[in-house]
């Protein structure tokens, strides 16, 4: 049960992200790019085996296998996925807010659509 509610929530999380990657407006490409990182992130998440009351450091009382552990390096990615994430960001916004000020237009290709042809 639980685990078809992981995938259904990474996956809305990925068609949401891809369908904003492909709207033709700056904005919605940077917020389709933070779903979809986030959407990795969950994913690299949850593929690591969470453990419950899972020792992180390996002592003296048990076997030092990853049965008995919890496994570090999944959350090391992520923490480095959010790190990097956070700055890919903010450098988009810092480009999407100039580029908005030198054309006028905040659209990926610089053309702005008709007046008829603008939809919400």
């Amino acid at each position: 049960m639980m685990v078809g509610l992981i995938a259904i929530a990474l996956g809305t999380l990925t068609a949401c992200g891809i369908y904003l990657m492909l709207r033709a407006r700056t904005f919605d490409l940077i917020l389709g790019l933070t779903l979809l990182s986030y959407a990795v992130n969950l994913f690299i998440f949850f593929m690591g085996r969470f453990k419950v009351d899972a020792a992180p450091i390996v002592d003296g009382q048990r076997a030092a296998t990853l049965a008995n552990y919890a496994d570090p390096l999944p959350q090391a990615l992520v923490l480095t996925a959010i790190v990097i994430g956070f700055a890919m960001t903010a450098v988009m916004l810092v480009i999407a807010l100039r580029t908005r000020a030198f054309t006028g237009s905040d659209h990926v290709d610089g053309v702005e659509p008709a007046a008829d042809e603008v939809r919400p």
